[in-house]
């Protein structure tokens, strides 16, 4: 399960472009602390740090712990804001967390012992996953990092739902039937372009073979003529 991480922050008395550009001007990103029945508070988070937890990974799906004038809140990322140009954060939103609350959060599906399914290792097949996240409804305290799907002993055909899963905390959002993932067996396309290759090739040394005898041919000739 992700850990909680700490996150300094100050209060902002003014809100609004202006106030935020000054903001991002000092070194620091806008953002908003709102839910849990209270009043939205405006605060101002450091931008490299901000940054590094963003392309970390698993930013959306961490629980905070935020420090604003000595008091602290517990939040998680709701959404954030980069520059389409550059990829700076702009802004941050965090969802307060209080005691009894569950929060829906996307968890990543991570696929282990691939090289132990018959189907892929042995047959060719190929592993196509549907869901690359699963959305769960879970205590925020209890995120898990990852939902792992073992492949071991799985076969051509083998479909994985979500019914098929367990979840290591929360529950799933979707329909039980929804599919994560299937092996599916090796491509026609795949064949019919090793057929076509080959028929290239053939094709190819029957014409050297030709161009071959027709220079031999006309060799022979000359040396007669001679």
């Amino acid at each position: 399960m992700s850990a909680t991480k700490t996150l300094e922050a100050v209060a902002r008395d003014r809100v609004g472009k202006g106030a935020a550009r000054a903001v991002r001007r000092q070194g620091q990103i806008p953002a908003v602390i709102y839910g849990g029945n209270q009043p939205p508070q405006s605060i101002a988070i450091d931008l490299i740090r901000t940054r590094t937890l963003i392309y970390a990974g698993g930013f959306k799906t961490t629980l905070f712990e935020i420090t604003v004038g000595g008091k602290k809140t517990r939040a998680i990322p709701r959404d954030f804001q980069l520059d389409p140009v550059s990829g700076v954060p702009l802004h941050v939103d965090f969802l307060r967390v209080v005691s009894g609350q569950t929060v829906t959060v996307d968890v990543p599906v991570h696929f282990v012992n691939e090289d132990q399914a018959p189907g892929i290792k042995k047959k060719g097949g190929t592993l196509n996953v549907a869901l690359h996240t699963l959305s769960l409804e879970v205590a925020p305290d209890q995120i898990p990092d990852a939902v792992e799907i073992d492949l071991a002993g799985r076969e051509i055909g083998d479909v994985i739902h979500a019914s098929d899963l367990r979840l290591p905390a929360g529950s799933y959002t979707g329909e039980p039937t929804d599919t994560v993932a299937n092996i599916l067996p090796p491509t026609v396309l795949g064949a019919e372009v090793e057929a076509e290759e080959a028929a290239i090739a053939e094709a190819q040394s029957a014409e050297a073979a030709e161009e071959k005898a027709e220079a031999e041919a006309t060799g022979e000739k000359n040396e007669s003529e001679a």
